[in-house]
């Protein structure tokens, strides 16, 4: 739980070093990584002071040997409550978690810590400076609900803190890393999560390395295995380092749950791939899967990813109240077992064009588990090769099994999918002598003109709108007597504007038709599907068998486009993400639910209209081609005082028509000013400004549109 952890406004408790404002009002969760990395203004202070560090004393050393504890050679594999509950933590809570474990199938799946994050113990330490379990969250003690978690043959994890006090300000381990590690061990703790709040100021890569060596000896010294997981946000590049001292480190800041944040932390993992290996893993934070802020094709992704980049899997949900669509994700053998794989290979990222990227990650067998995802708001067609991706020459063809659908076909080396918006197509590929018993690989595409590159598919009410279906086959033996439908919603007319049907489609060719695709006048805004299916037959040698394959894509109807000068808080948008809570219309951002905000204030100037949001995010208006211009003051909210930094940028479709360059919260409005002309959407972009997002409350004050 870094120091910006976000826990609900009602909810805050004492947290970093700097626990409020001069004011003595709370600091948000959300908001504190900046002031305990100390970017840009705490001066490298290694000298403890003797209130800050009251027994043992850190000693500044190289690392001694490389650690080689024989722990978590796959990624580790369990649960955090620190995602769900904040701070609510319980031993029944535990307790409970590690039954459901057993009474779902997660512990036969491979899911087997059960780890406690902040808020566990005590405010003070006792007479010989131990750690406290809060007796009335833990009646039993870390050691009876560990006793427990191992009665059921699991293990169980805790946290702890490289400072003075953790993030949410209960006391810390530096200085006191022997008498911990030892209570950890005595108390039968089997991992433990060591986090970078307080930090005294530490802020050079030996002073990080130091800080969390310490504890690595003192966890070496008890003589009990236990699996040490560094959590310092990725601030001093841990994976050029922490291998020799953790066997997991965190590579980002928190992740949040919605879709900007997923994808934001998936660019920033994937290119350490060459710094994992059994026993020492990159750590993009835990799952989100569940907790509500995403869909499940964006869950999928999640899952997908963390797999292929040989993640630790630790579910940060509450598993009591998860759904069949939840469970189904976390209980997908076959994707947990490419992020188990023995080799220990993290996926790499073999070809992105900014919006689509291609992973392909080894595995012990031979094998090449192959993830392909879409960034983007429009379905693609997305393929890469065998021999791309690693694998040996085939024995005529390869098979190749989707790990969601189960289905598996043979390719003649051509590995595509149709993939939809935020989706993950996850492929085990295999050049296996037996691939003629499979089907072809088939595909079939549903493809609208997008409003911009890797932006929505828009379809008009009350007008014949062009769809473009292909049917693809990358088997080794023809599609035989292949026939495709399109269905669109219950009243949407559907007409074939070419043949629908061929006779043969052989190896790595295609067929496409055209259809006039018009949603009835009046149909209401949002977001509807288009699926093509397609029939064929296939000779198996034999005798010819029956294959199928469909596609879907996402068209979005919009709203009318504004008229005149619309402020932008008055108008529909079509997408948002935000970084914590929803944005505001008209208020600033309270991080948590609707209308938790504020007043817009900018440098002790108020604005009735805007937008509060919080960076990273995006919020996309459709403007139609009807619009010329937009205008907004922007900075950072004075409710977070002088903290925070954020880029806010004004897109014209795809291209970039105004930027503020890097804000802070010492500094006052900026008046931003984008040309329109012949856009179809308005897209009002923010970035935490490299440095993670803590304090990013961005105000887009006055926020408004000049249209026709």
């Amino acid at each position: 739980m870094p120091c910006h952890r976000h826990i609900p406004m009602l909810e805050r408790v004492h947290t970093c070093s700097d626990l409020s404002d001069p004011d003595g009002s709370e600091i948000p969760m959300s908001m504190r990584q900046k002031i305990v990395s100390g970017i840009g203004t705490i001066a490298v202070v290694m000298g403890m002071a003797a209130a800050a560090v009251a027994t043992e004393q850190v000693v500044a050393q190289a690392p001694a040997a490389a650690l080689d504890n024989g722990l978590a050679r796959t990624p580790p594999m369990g649960f955090n409550d620190w995602n769900a509950f904040g701070c609510n933590v319980s031993e029944a809570l535990i307790k409970q978690t590690a039954d459901f474990f057993v009474s779902s199938g997660m512990k036969a799946a491979g899911y087997e810590y059960v780890n406690i994050d902040d808020c566990w113990m005590t405010h003070q330490r006792d007479a010989n400076g131990r750690l406290v379990p809060d007796p009335i969250k833990f009646p039993d003690g870390i050691k009876g609900t560990a006793d427990y978690v191992h009665s059921l043959g699991l293990k169980v994890g805790i946290y702890e803190d490289a400072g003075t006090a953790t993030c949410a300000g209960y006391p810390g381990s530096l200085g006191h890393e022997q008498t911990d590690a030892q209570s950890f061990a005595d108390w039968g703790v089997d991992y433990l999560k060591y986090d970078n709040c307080n930090n005294n100021g530490s802020a050079t890569k030996q002073q990080y390395i130091d800080r969390y060596t310490a504890m690595r000896d003192a966890l070496a010294a008890t003589g009990r295995p236990i699996v040490y997981s560094i959590c310092e946000w990725g601030v001093n590049q841990p994976w050029t380092w922490a291998g020799d001292v953790g066997n997991l480190w965190r590579t980002t800041g928190d992740i949040s749950d919605n879709w900007n944040s997923l994808k934001s932390i998936v660019n920033q993992n994937a290119p350490l791939w060459p710094d994992a290996h059994p026993g020492a893993w990159n750590d993009p934070d835990m799952l989100e899967i569940g907790n509500g802020g995403m869909t499940d094709t964006e869950y999928r992704s999640h899952f997908s990813l963390w797999a292929e980049m040989a993640a630790p899997l630790l579910v940060g949900t509450d598993l009591r109240k998860a759904t069949p669509a939840t469970m189904a994700i976390y209980l997908n053998k076959d994707v947990i077992a490419v992020d188990q794989d023995p080799l220990g290979a993290q996926g790499r990222v073999i070809s992105n064009d900014g919006t689509h990227l291609t992973f392909a990650k080894a595995l012990a067998n031979g094998d090449v588990a192959v993830a392909m995802f879409n960034e983007g708001d429009s379905a693609a067609t997305m393929s890469t090769t065998a021999a791309q991706a690693g694998l040996g020459k085939s024995h005529g063809a390869y098979t190749m099994t989707d790990l969601w659908s189960k289905r598996t076909t043979e390719s003649a080396g051509q590995i595509s999918a149709n993939v939809a918006p935020h989706a993950t197509a996850m492929y085990r590929v295999s050049a296996d002598r037996n691939w003629d018993t499979f089907a072809p690989a088939t595909s079939v595409s549903v493809s609208t003109p997008s409003a911009y590159p890797g932006g929505p598919a828009v379809t008009r009410p009350g007008a014949a709108n062009t769809v473009t279906t292909t049917f693809t086959n990358t088997g080794r033996v023809p599609a035989e007597n292949v026939a495709v439908q399109l269905q669109a919603p219950d009243g949407w007319t559907v007409d074939a504007a070419g043949p629908a049907g061929d006779s043969s489609v052989t190896t790595n060719d295609s067929f496409a038709t055209s259809w006039r695709v018009t949603p009835p006048a009046g149909t209401p805004q949002g977001s509807y599907t288009l699926t093509a299916s397609a029939t064929f037959e296939w000779n198996d040698g034999t005798q010819l068998r029956p294959g199928s394959t469909t596609g879907t894509a996402e068209v979005l109807v919009p709203n009318p486009p504004p008229s005149g000068a619309a402020y932008v808080s008055d108008v529909p948008w079509t997408s948002q993400t935000n970084g914590w809570g929803p944005p505001e219309r008209d208020r600033s951002n309270g991080e948590t639910g609707p209308d938790d905000g504020n007043t817009i204030t900018i440098n002790g100037v108020t604005y009735a209209k805007g937008v509060g949001a919080h960076a990273p995010g995006e919020i996309d208006v459709y403007v139609g081609g009807q619009c010329s211009a937009f205008n907004s003051d922007v900075g950072i909210d004075d409710e977070v005082g002088d903290r925070g930094s954020v880029d806010f940028q004004v897109w014209a479709d795809g291209t970039k028509v105004a930027d503020s360059g890097v804000r802070t919260g010492t500094e006052g409005a900026v008046h931003l000013t984008g040309d329109l002309g012949g856009a179809q959407f308005l897209r009002m972009v923010l970035t935490d400004g490299g440095d993670g997002n803590s304090y990013d409350h961005s105000d887009w004050a006055g926020a408004q549109i000049s249209c026709n």
